[in-house]
């Protein structure tokens, strides 16, 4: 499975990629982005399966990359990971 993290913080995209490294499965972290138009980006330059995908962001937020990201043709999963409420 290949995974993109996105969260505008560094420390919580390094805390998500350190426990997906810990969990020695089958997957593979393919990017990190800060903000959803680097998501869409990472997305049109390779597949991604599963977007772990932070509410508030700068630029583009997660609802509104979550909503372009359910219009392309093969859509990645998208799991929000926020402390947003």
């Amino acid at each position: 499975m290949k995974i993109l993290i996105a969260d505008d913080e560094a420390p919580a995209r390094t805390r998500l990629a350190a426990l997906l490294a810990a969990d020695n499965g089958e997957h593979e972290i393919v990017g990190q982005a800060a903000n959803g138009r680097e998501v869409l980006a990472l997305c049109d330059r390779q597949a991604v399966d599963l977007v772990l995908l932070d509410i508030r962001m700068p630029c583009m937020d997660g609802i509104q990359t979550a909503l372009a990201l359910a219009a392309r043709l093969r859509p990645p999963a998208v799991v929000f990971t926020t402390a947003y409420d």
